[in-house]
Order: C-alpha cells, then structure tokens, then sequence
C-alpha cells in the first residue's frame, strides 16, 4: 500500500506544488519564499517522519498571508489524499514537545471533520521573515483541509520562535502517531460509523 500524494493549486495570488509520502523518513524539500517557515515545515515533516515535498510561488511583494495559508490548504488536501478511506490506521495521536521554555501540546483526531482549536499565545510581530500571526493560519488551513480535528494548547513558554517551533513539531509527532497503521485493525476503518 502505497500512502502519497501530489497536489497542484494556482491561484492569483499563488502557485503550490506538494508531494507527500506518509511512510517517509522525514525527508523535507521545502521552497517558501519564507525562510522561517521553510525551518517550521522542515520540523513538522521530520518530527512526523513524512517525506514532504514543497514549492510556492507566492505574492510575497503583498506579505506572506497568502503563501502560508495556501500552502496549509494544499499540504492539507495532499495529506488527506493520501490517507484514502483511512483503512487501519491508529487516527487519534498526541504529543507533548518542549522547546527550552516554550512547552506545547498538540493532539488530533483524523475524523473527517476539518476543524483548529487554538489556545497557543503567539505575540504579534516577526520571526525572521515571519509574521507570527500566520501560524494559526496554517493550522487553521492544514486541519480544514486534511479532515483532521486538531488542538493546539500551549502550557508553557516566552520565547515566539521555541513556542511556534514546539507546535510544528508537536503537529507533526501526533500526526506520525494517527496516520500510523494499527495491525489490531485487520484493515478496517477506526470508526463506528465505518467511514471516517
């Protein structure tokens, strides 16, 4: 069984290319325009142990809005694509990531219904080329678009960069633990209602 994915999306404002492979090594290949957030994607695809492959083409003359917030739109659609009907895998994952200070949690549910719950304090301002305030976006965008009901709490820290970086990290190891296969499942979805 083979767990990838490859997307495509232009729009006005930005052209996206996305490949992923669930059952990676952690590989990232990432070109945002964004030096801040290519680091942050790095770390969600090493620390979930997927190949992610990335390329936007974005109107960073405007800001970076709309290249981060497209580009959790199509990572997001390519994730879904490639978990299928979700057959046999665990779905629920978690995971607590310290970053020095900065301590975050991240757990989700692969339920088919899109949804952010966020209570992560980011101070508004810049991370490098960043603007702090577009990590919600992308999770905001990634969770709608995978079908991933996703929570993010932050239960510690002071420092924006250890704080976003704990909960990239924390999103990519709770998302390794739900996409991972369960043998116990025989194959079957992990859903009362038989579809997820």
């Amino acid at each position: 069984m083979t767990r990838t994915a490859t997307m495509h999306r232009a729009t006005a404002e930005t052209d996206i290319a996305v490949e992923v492979n669930l059952d990676g090594t952690g590989r990232a290949d990432v070109a945002t325009g964004i030096g801040f957030f290519d680091h942050m994607l790095d770390a969600f695809a090493r620390h979930g142990r997927i190949d992610l492959a990335v390329r936007v083409a974005g109107d960073l003359q405007v800001d970076g809005h709309h290249s981060v917030e497209d580009a959790g739109i199509v990572i997001g659609q390519a994730l879904g694509a490639a978990l299928g009907d979700k057959a046999g895998i665990t779905r629920f994952g978690s995971a607590f990531v310290p970053m020095d200070e900065a301590l975050v949690l991240a757990a989700l549910d692969i339920s088919g219904r899109g949804q952010l719950h966020w209570a992560v304090e980011v101070p508004f301002g810049m991370v490098g080329d960043f603007d702090t305030q577009l990590a919600r976006e992308f999770f905001i965008a990634l969770a709608a678009n995978a079908g991933i009901t996703l929570h993010m709490r932050q239960l510690a820290g002071d420092n924006v960069h250890h704080i976003l970086e704990a909960a990239f990290k924390a999103c990519g190891r709770g998302q390794r633990a739900a996409v991972a296969i369960d043998g116990a499942l025989a194959g079957e979805v992990p859903s009362t209602k038989g579809t997820l």
